[in-house]
């Protein structure tokens, strides 16, 4: 039955790609998913990027796909603490594919979301360019280098080479990290990132939508042309259309402006992320030459001096994380559906903004940012010329001839997302910025920047401003906003002694001296908490990751994310932990397990929490009730140990409106897995992440646990990685077993098949075995 199924599903897909060419053909433009059935060799070798070249002994595998990940740490690794211990190195990938010959006419691109770094992409032995930066999104032009016809085969060609090290401060990863496409037009196009919108008015009665389109005409004559653009809203109705006649000379680009007014139109907000899509569509007479649909939001966004942040008119404290690219074991080739696990998270914290902390991030992970209505700080550079300690052959040594292509890749492709509400052009620049060089440096940028797009203000992340001077050497009264990493109170000071400056912490750590910093100034835009997640590098052997986080590498909440959540979250919540070790000392933890509960007699125990008050028990004896301190410090208690239940109380107005508590637990008997989702399908983007927990008899969490386990998965998935957010670990995360930190780890899922069951069973000595079983959709 199982086989036949496999022959019905062999067929409908023939049937489904047969019926795709077709439309194909027929479509003014196509994009064509390139991501499947690449060549890879993980070395140099030469010859490699012509035709003849012989890659059959060459591994199989879809992209995206991040190779170092799947490496070995070794404390020797070029890469050093910067890059987590992982290996470098040069990677090489080919694909061959057929082109119809019926399409001998139309404009072919390919287009990279990302190939980290220093690659060089050939089509049929011709060298089409190279590309330093390795977050930047990027196209060439394959018309003219192409053989048509189903017996002539083209080949693809990308080397990316990240010998060069250390080249960063953090994670990167290796090779083709995201998604490629083909994109077929015809001569007369839209330009890549050609379509411009912005709402320069709006209200709840009505909004001005404007819309510039850039019109490429590289047909062999001028070409009368007819714009058309139509709104549709976020419920699939079209509500406005406006077009616009145009003649476009042989080989020119015209930019052309529109404008269309909406009444009571669905705003974007945070709560309500509503998207429109402008669909544009260009014909020359009955032919439709080309069509784009483009996703925008209905917003106003503005910073004032005096108070900060509003969007749509009310004023809002932007409460942000700053975010690296990479998500743990899955390194930097990370699916939709992590990312937006981990948003969710985000979001019961309180967090309502994301940095992208240090570099452009992947296209999709904006798109997911405006779906669910978080603000965006969109940041392009950690370094400019100045190297800094780890980094000596990073994007330093490109700065001058590529920062002006790699801005304007990122501020085309990303302006048309509501998320985005500011842009960065650096991060703790060494650059020296008290002399005039430096000071045109930044200036030059934010110029450029507004050029590309005028309708945002845009900072960068000082260091240290006090001894750079920028205060008082003019760059920061050049600046739209002033953007300042740590230091609370020189950037509250900046702007007392010069109220016109809108300023905003760019990175800030978990004090709570940090959090007031921001809660008890109205002129404080808002704050990006350094980190969001732990991150694989920036961490000195034998730790691997960045450990701040306010969540660990595989989504686990640590005590940093629950304070967080009393601070930032509107609804009433409860959190107790207390110091590991007797006597208060060691690290916050949040359980009621003592490692030896034979010397552990003096518990310092703290309750995060924002309700008036909350009373404290002890196997159901009150050790008191404490009201929230003005200044939203933890309450504290200290508790002597026993076995049993410790539970915390938050009361509103004498209400119970929230509870937590932890029981001691026993010896570990047996293993339960949940999963985050019931349902995946066969997709890239798409991964479910299974959570094994090692309980004693009674299902409590062993806290210390350290077991090894096993994982067994049906034929119908597969285990891509396996992670315990262990910051010491070195195990590898391919793989199918990890042994548990603080009595947890996870295996991150895929379906193989597009439909059926999956599985997955965990296994460990003297425990219960425990399963879970997640359906492909």
């Amino acid at each position: 039955m199982f086989a036949l199924k496999n022959k019905l599903t062999t067929l409908l897909c023939a049937i489904s790609l047969l019926t795709f060419q077709q439309l194909s053909a027929q479509n003014s433009r196509t994009i064509i998913n390139f991501d499947t059935d690449w060549k890879f060799l993980q070395t140099d070798i030469k010859g490699a990027e012509t035709v003849s070249f012989d890659d059959s002994k060459w591994s199989k595998l879809d992209v995206p796909h991040d190779w170092s990940i799947e490496g070995a740490y070794d404390q020797n690794n070029p890469t050093s603490r910067g890059g987590g211990y992982l290996p470098s190195g040069i990677g090489w990938y080919r694909k061959s594919f057929t082109v119809n010959l019926t399409d001998a006419k139309k404009k072919f691109f390919i287009e990279f979301d990302g190939v980290m770094a220093n690659s060089d992409v050939w089509i049929n032995g011709f060298h089409l360019g190279k590309r330093p930066y390795g977050y930047s999104s990027f196209s060439y032009d394959l018309t003219g280098h192409l053989k048509f016809g189903k017996n002539d085969k083209n080949v693809l060609v990308v080397k990316a080479d990240n010998l060069g090290q250390p080249a960063s401060r953090y994670y990167t990863g290796a090779g083709i990290y995201r998604h490629v496409r083909l994109l077929k037009t015809s001569p007369v196009h839209v330009a890549q990132w050609g379509v411009y919108i912005t709402t320069p008015e709006v209200s709840d009665k009505k909004a001005l939508v404007k819309i510039q389109t850039e019109v490429i005409n590289e047909s062999t004559s001028a070409s009368s042309i007819v714009l058309s653009t139509s709104i549709v809203d976020p419920s699939g109705n079209t509500v406005k259309s406006t077009e616009t006649k145009q003649t476009i000379a042989v080989g020119k680009t015209v930019k052309i402006d529109q404008s269309v007014e909406l009444s009571n139109p669905m705003l974007w907000n945070l709560e309500a992320p509503n998207l429109y899509k402008a669909i544009t569509k260009i014909t020359n007479g009955k032919d439709n030459v080309d069509n784009e649909s483009t996703p925008f939001g209905v917003r106003s966004s503005k910073f004032e001096a005096a108070t900060g942040y509003w969007l749509n008119g009310k004023n809002i404290k932007i409460k942000g994380v700053c975010l690296h690219h990479d998500a743990g074991a899955l390194g930097a080739a990370v699916p939709v559906s992590a990312w937006e696990r981990r948003f969710n998270l985000l979001k019961e914290t309180g967090v309502n903004a994301i940095r992208t902390a240090h570099n452009p991030v992947a296209p999709e992970f904006l798109d997911l940012c405006d779906k669910m209505g978080f603000l965006v700080m969109d940041e392009t550079f950690d370094t400019w010329t100045a190297a800094k300690p780890g980094s000596e052959y990073g994007y330093n040594l490109f700065f001058n001839d590529w920062w002006k292509e790699d801005t304007r890749s990122m501020v085309q492709r990303d302006r048309n997302h509501p998320s985005i509400i500011i842009y960065s052009v650096g991060n703790e620049i060494r650059d020296n910025l008290n002399d005039p060089d430096g000071i045109k440096r930044y200036k030059d940028q934010q110029d450029f920047v507004h050029q590309i797009d005028s309708s945002r203000p845009v900072t960068m992340a000082l260091f240290r401003p006090a001894i750079s001077r920028v205060y008082v050497n003019g760059l920061a009264d050049m600046m739209d906003i002033v953007g300042q990493n740590y230091r609370e109170k020189e950037l509250v000071a900046a702007h007392l002694e010069k109220p016109e400056r809108i300023v905003i912490g760019t990175e800030n750590a978990h004090d709570l001296n940090q959090w007031l910093a921001l809660r008890d100034n109205q002129f404080m835009s808002g704050q990006f908490i350094w980190a969001g997640y732990d991150y694989l590098g920036e961490a000195r052997w034998p730790s691997i990751s960045f450990d701040q986080g306010l969540f660990d590498r595989t989504g686990g909440w640590k005590p940093l994310g629950l304070q967080r959540q009393s601070w930032w979250l509107d609804k009433p919540v409860v959190h107790i932990v207390r110091k590991d070790d007797n006597g208060g000392v060691g690290n916050w933890v949040a359980n009621w397990t003592p490692i030896d509960m034979g010397t552990y007699d003096d518990a310092s125990v703290d309750v995060y929490s924002n309700c008036d008050e909350v009373e404290l028990f002890l196997n159901n004896q009150s050790l008191g009730t404490l009201e929230k301190p003005k200044d939203d410090a933890p309450r504290h208690w200290d508790v002597t140990f026993e076995k049993g239940t410790l539970k915390a109380v938050g009361k509103n107005k004498g209400q119970i409106v929230a509870t937590e508590e932890y029981k001691t637990a026993g010896k570990p008997d047996a293993l339960i897995l949940s999963v985050d989702k019931n349902q995946i399908s066969k997709n890239f983007d798409d991964v479910a992440y299974v959570t094994v927990k090692v309980v004693d008899e009674n299902g409590i969490l062993c806290p210390n646990a350290d077991k090894l386990i096993k994982f067994s998965i049906t034929d119908a998935g597969q285990v891509v990685a396996v992670d315990n957010g262990n910051t010491m670990s070195h195990e590898s995360y391919r793989g199918m077993e990890r042994r548990a930190f603080e009595g947890k780890c996870i295996a991150i899922v895929r379906a193989k098949t597009a439909s059926g069951k999956i599985t997955i069973t965990a296994n460990s000595p003297e425990l219960k075995s425990g399963e879970v079983t997640i359906e492909i959709k």
